[in-house]
């Protein structure tokens, strides 16, 4: 049911990703007019390898837009590894694979009583870029989730625009939040206040721009992570010579005069970004910080470059109770997005 209250009212709060998860929430890759002609197969491949990984540690509900691709997505799945005994799928059109950004975003509070709920925001495709993918927008209306509160905030917000520690500390971006496409009516301060009231974020981190090639106006999702409390992974490029050397170093820059809500400096760990690589005339926004923390395993793009055993060490120094594993993203990347974009975690 639709509440109208504020959820950090009551106590609730978004928590970290790598808190307990009860599901993971997938859409299979099929609009091939605005996104997948000529990828489709990569695309698919690497949803298969996200799919027989997680399903051996939580349900995995996956969406469908019709029983056609319904049909292919089983037999995909079938000729897999997975626990198919945790596959749950749902037919729901959603334009495109980014549940992240389209989705629910869940939050959770521990008193009176453990309870997990939902907040529904507003999804316009990227200030209006995409027609065809409002559709997205319907998807929370759709999805089976009658049995959890649901707080309808009334404000255009992209999953992955944010990036949360659990305990009150949310990262975002400036070239998305306040973008004009988005919430032009809204102050910077008015932005905050809703990431308090429904996130329950006391303290709002703003890094500058994302990185070129990104269709999103810039998503935290591609730039910087928690991995902890107050440590945070961030990308860098080395070649002074790229687009993307002087914003992410200005990042970098903010992070390492950043405290979390506590007030404790932010640890900042650095992963260099892939090699440059362009297909079909346009810039691909590949990038190593689009993981997926779920149950007991951490999920990596990778781009068969020298940066993915680096990115596959740092993070599995950072998660060492989880098996770090790294997904063949050069075909997904065509889409403008990666794991952490494709997915959405329901925790526990």
């Amino acid at each position: 049911m639709t509440n109208t209250a504020k959820p950090s009212a009551e106590g609730f709060r978004m928590p970290a990703e790598w808190a307990l998860q009860s599901a993971v929430w997938l859409s299979w890759p099929y609009n091939l007019e605005e996104t997948w002609e000529g990828h489709i197969d990569g695309a698919e491949k690497a949803f298969t390898e996200m799919i027989e990984i997680m399903s051996h540690h939580q349900i995995v509900h996956l969406l469908v837009p019709n029983d056609a691709v319904r049909t292919r997505t089983l037999s995909k799945i079938k000729n897999s590894k997975a626990n198919l005994k945790n596959l749950q799928l749902h037919i729901v059109e959603t334009g495109d694979i980014w549940i992240r950004d389209y989705g629910p975003i869940f939050i959770t509070k521990d008193s009176p009583k453990h309870e997990v709920a939902f907040t529904k925001w507003i999804y316009n495709a990227y200030g209006n870029k995409y027609d065809a993918l409002l559709v997205g927008n319907d998807v929370a209306d759709k999805i089976p989730l009658d049995t959890y509160r649901r707080f309808d905030t009334g404000i255009v917000l992209e999953g992955g625009s944010i990036d949360v520690n659990g305990s009150g500390t949310v990262l975002t971006t400036e070239s998305c939040l306040l973008s004009p496409d988005r919430n032009p009516n809204m102050t910077k301060k008015q932005i905050e206040q809703a990431l308090s009231d429904y996130l329950g974020a006391s303290n709002v981190l703003w890094l500058g721009e994302g990185i070129e090639g990104d269709d999103t106006t810039g998503h935290v999702d591609d730039l910087t992570r928690f991995v902890g409390p107050s440590t945070v992974v961030t990308v860098v490029e080395e070649d002074p010579s790229d687009a993307n050397y002087k914003p992410l170093l200005e990042n970098v820059k903010r992070l390492k005069s950043m405290k979390d809500e506590r007030g404790t400096p932010l640890t900042v760990l650095e992963i260099p970004m892939p090699q440059k690589f362009v297909v079909d005339g346009r810039r691909m926004a590949a990038t190593h910080a689009n993981f997926l923390i779920a149950n007991n395993v951490v999920l990596v793009p990778v781009y068969a470059q020298p940066s993915d055993d680096v990115a596959l060490d740092i993070l599995s120094k950072c998660f060492p109770e989880r098996k770090v594993i790294g997904i063949d993203c050069r075909e997904l990347i065509w889409g403008y997005g990666s794991i952490h974009c494709a997915s959405q975690q329901q925790p526990a």
